[in-house]
């Protein structure tokens, strides 16, 4: 296959997203014959056609979905490349990203980077944070998509080295007026009757959650499912069902709403967690940079 144009692969997703040439024409400025020669050449170029013609218009056909797929992937790469290398031209002298879970989010993180680069010796230096699961945060790591990532340190991160970072104790999350309100502490197994908010299934704490659940000969009643804390918490805020997030999280949003924060007994609701690199020896100076000043503000914390 020839080396694929990053301009015809745009055309193609904003035909794919608008299913007609003539409006991705009149959006981009082109005369609509030049932008069906471009996806002609792209459907030479990968062997297949690209695209049905129904009555609502263009409609990607099955290896169109999955050029679509990669391209949208490829796109967004050559953007973010682009990014980072004019980053460069405006003097910035380390580039790094970062791939943290939620949790590693609602924790201190954010503060303890903007004290890394409010440092005079950091100034030049430009830092990325990327939100995703664990297995995702390890994965990425792995294949060389960041220079670092932090995630819960029960994760899967053999091949890599780490670094000890901060931690956080998980509790439940119920509006004020649900009977386990009023408790200071509770067991995970005396709250699985009731009806809980779930994270996405590849997230850390609805593994853990999951894990415990089964140890208890019991499945998690899921009642609502959202993306993140903040949208769990609002749905505890209506009094939907409760939910299980990061203690810190939570103080900080019941100390404004009817949400009441109850700890967690088990001994399982501490987590740690983990800087992780592929290798000392390659970190890039600024990576290095921060991955100390992380590490030595999770020991002063």
């Amino acid at each position: 296959m020839h080396d694929l144009s990053l301009l015809n692969l745009r055309l193609f997703v904003q035909v794919c997203e608008q299913r007609s040439i003539a409006r991705v024409a009149q959006s981009e400025v082109l005369v609509a014959s030049a932008i069906s020669k471009r996806l002609a050449q792209l459907e030479h170029q990968v062997g297949a056609d690209l695209f049905l013609r129904e009555k609502r218009g263009l409609k990607p056909t099955a290896a169109g979905e999955t050029l679509l797929e990669h391209a949208r992937t490829i796109l967004a790469a050559a953007s973010h490349m682009q990014q980072e290398m004019a980053a460069y031209g405006k003097g910035v002298q380390g580039q790094v990203r970062v791939l943290v879970t939620a949790s590693v989010m609602a924790e201190s993180l954010a503060e303890d980077v903007a004290r890394f680069l409010q440092q005079p010796a950091h100034a030049n230096i430009r830092v990325t944070l990327e939100e995703c699961v664990s297995p995702d945060v390890a994965r990425g790591v792995r294949e060389g998509r960041a220079a670092m990532g932090i995630c819960w340190d029960a994760t899967d991160l053999s091949g890599l080295q780490t670094r000890p970072y901060r931690s956080d104790h998980l509790a439940v999350a119920a509006h004020r007026s649900h009977p386990i309100a009023q408790l200071r502490q509770v067991h995970f197994a005396d709250v699985l009757d009731y009806e809980h908010v779930s994270m996405p299934a590849l997230s850390a704490v609805q593994i853990l959650l999951t894990r415990a659940a089964a140890q208890e000969g019991k499945h998690l009643r899921h009642r609502v499912h959202v993306s993140n804390f903040d949208a769990a918490l609002r749905v505890v805020q209506a009094n939907l069902a409760i939910s299980v997030v990061p203690r810190e999280v939570a103080l900080s949003y019941a100390a404004y709403s009817d949400v009441r924060v109850i700890a967690l007994a088990d001994p399982w609701a501490r987590r740690r967690f983990a800087i992780s690199y592929r290798d000392e020896a390659q970190l890039p100076p600024a990576a290095r940079a921060l991955r100390d000043h992380l590490v030595q503000a999770s020991q002063q914390a």
